[in-house]
């Protein structure tokens, strides 16, 4: 393991243009289903393009903004009049009187300062660069090229399948990398690298997603064979890749499941995620619980227990010890609001034991007592879960903890939904908008003039790429690992909003203590709503969607209301069919015509 770094910072004394240029990198999150993420300029499309530049998630659905908060950047960050520096942003050359000096080309809209993308969450735009970038900055990175792996697990593996058959995704490894390179394409035409472009390259990896040894060697040929600078993605249930990566002093995003605070200090500045963390998920879960849920009866239960006071029980998929310590925290934080645990079943992800599996937590629940179950696990477990649950007869509260994909709709639809009409939860994903007309999807097909070749799983490929690009581009041509941390490290977060979470990198005061290498910060809560009707997040209509509360209004840790608005149609939005106002797209020719 590599030594854990204090806090991350430039050093004193240490490269000042990282300290001049960090704060225009701000952070970033994963939306599993249907986003992308871009660089983005505070304010709507007809404000000036000028103040630091944040790191915005195009997610998919849409809301008011919240107003910007005051511009991080202070006036002596800017270059000094009349001198051109790399990287320069547009706003920068504003601030030194520097844009009519500037060739800034086609891909610049001169208008707004932004890149002519029809996205309101584009990027700045970036002076062309000039001169002598470095070379060799960097293992994988050369005056020429920037070597980036992308990885994809085995297409026949037994676990994921387990996962994306339940909503019929069938994307092969062809096609997502096909999709990854058109996604290259799209950043390589309107990002700026400093005279380098990107060596793509795929790699399939020889285990299932659960194998430490696979995954471990896997992590050891991408090394010996391509040396890269980056590695996009990894085995989607074992941390053993992203170790093994850090040992060899390689970069990766988005290459392990989520992983203790400590995990990602001891490997600084290797290891990148995007979501947020379990511990981070599980705060915003207990406040909401303790602010609406604690001391009241279990209103939003089926009609036996509507009346009986809330007694809670937790169950939670069991995939390694991190798994049962995250567990224990949880009923001790409970316990400590008052509402200790009923009852605490584990199970695990084995498709061949489920459904016996799930007759005993049901049974185990439903002798408990138990009014109001929270979920922490997968998104496929719930089908059989809430199928024994009415084959029992137990109707009680499904509480969603933040957990993966079970906040998404296409996964909610496969579940009894007698049981379902019970659900609601905590996401930190965003309320969602049109997936054909906005985030990943729609960029894609406005880029290449079709629609991605994996047209189900974008919104998943899309993520890693744009946060690796929009460092890139806001760090300039001294491209290393440790450049890329201290540029996030250096950013503000982005700007709190309805359509896109507000993340951070580092040490911003949000969480206590912690050092942050991943993502999202803020969360909102949601119910199901049987009846509705829409698109899901890959693009299919039916029956049955989340309702966000409020309009999908986001909370920090620390401001969860102690209204009840679950189950409320007043205010509530399932998907907005338009972007809201100030956050159009906009209307640019496409480059395919």
């Amino acid at each position: 393991m590599q030594p854990a770094s204090a806090s991350g910072a430039t050093p004193p004394g240490g490269n000042r243009q990282l300290k001049r240029w960090g704060p225009i990198i701000a952070v970033v999150v994963v939306a599993l289903v249907g986003g992308g993420i871009l660089l983005a300029t505070q304010g709507g499309d007809d404000e000036d393009a000028g103040g630091d530049t944040t790191l915005a998630v195009e997610t998919t659905a849409g809301g008011d903004t919240t107003t910007p908060g005051t511009d991080p950047a202070s006036t002596d960050s800017a270059p000094p009049s009349g001198e051109i520096t790399f990287p320069m942003s547009w706003s920068d050359a504003e601030a030194a009187g520097l844009t009519d000096q500037i060739e800034w080309g086609d891909r610049c809209d001169t208008s707004t300062g932004r890149i002519a993308v029809p996205d309101f969450f584009r990027s700045e735009c970036f002076a062309p660069f000039t001169g002598d970038n470095g070379g060799a900055t960097a293992t994988g990175v050369t005056a020429d090229e920037i070597t980036i792996v992308y990885y994809e697990g085995p297409d026949a593996d037994p676990v994921i399948s387990y996962i994306t058959d339940a909503i019929s995704v069938d994307d092969t490894n062809a096609q997502q990398f096909e999709t990854m390179q058109g996604i290259v394409d799209y950043y390589e035409a309107y990002y700026e690298l400093y005279g380098r472009t990107i060596n793509l390259v795929t790699y399939e990896g020889t285990g299932i997603a659960t194998d430490e040894v696979a995954a471990r060697a896997d992590a050891a040929a991408i090394v010996e064979q391509y040396q890269p600078f980056a590695v996009l993605g990894g085995p989607a249930l074992t941390s053993a890749f992203a170790d093994e990566l850090a040992k060899n002093q390689t970069l990766c995003i988005g290459c392990t499941p989520g992983q203790p605070p400590e995990f990602y200090t001891e490997r600084d500045p290797y290891v990148w995620g995007l979501d947020g963390s379990a511990i981070q998920k599980q705060t915003h879960v207990l406040e909401f619980i303790q602010k609406q849920l604690v001391g009241k009866n279990a209103e939003h239960a089926g009609e036996a227990l509507q009346a009986t006071p809330r007694s809670f029980g937790l169950v939670y998929l069991e995939s390694s010890g991190a798994s049962k310590d995250l567990a224990d925290r949880f009923g001790a934080e409970m316990a400590a609001l008052g509402a200790p645990l009923a009852e605490v079943v584990a199970y695990q992800l084995d498709p061949a034991t489920i459904q016996q599996q799930a007759s005993q937590v049901i049974t185990k629940l439903k002798a408990a007592g138990v009014t109001t179950v929270v979920f922490s696990g997968d998104p496929v477990a719930p089908r059989d879960f809430t199928k024994e649950a009415t084959a029992q007869e137990y109707f009680p509260e499904w509480v969603v903890a933040a957990s993966t994909l079970v906040d998404v709709t296409a996964f909610a639809r496969t579940y009894d939904q007698q049981q379902w009409a019970h659900a609601f939860g905590v996401t930190q994903l965003a309320a969602r908008g049109n997936p054909v007309t906005t985030g990943a999807y729609a960029n894609y097909e406005w880029f290449t003039g079709s629609p991605p070749p994996a047209d189900d799983s974008i919104g998943v490929i899309a993520p890693n790429p744009a946060l690796l690009f929009a460092v890139l581009q806001g760090i300039g041509p001294n491209v290393s690992a440790e450049s890329f941390r201290d540029a996030l490290f250096a950013a503000d977060a982005t700007t709190r909003a309805i359509s896109q979470p507000s993340l951070s990198y580092g040490d911003k005061g949000i969480w206590a203590g912690v050092t942050d290498f991943q993502g999202v910060d803020d969360a909102t809560v949601f119910w199901w709503d049987p009846a509705a009707t829409g698109p899901d997040e890959i693009r299919k209509d039916g029956t049955g969607m989340y309702q966000y509360v409020d309009g999908g209004t986001r909370y920090l840790p620390g401001e969860w209301p102690t209204e009840d608005r679950l189950f409320d149609p007043n205010g509530a939005v399932a998907i907005y069919d338009t972007p809201p106002a100030g956050e159009e797209r906009g209307d640019y020719p496409s480059p395919a015509g």
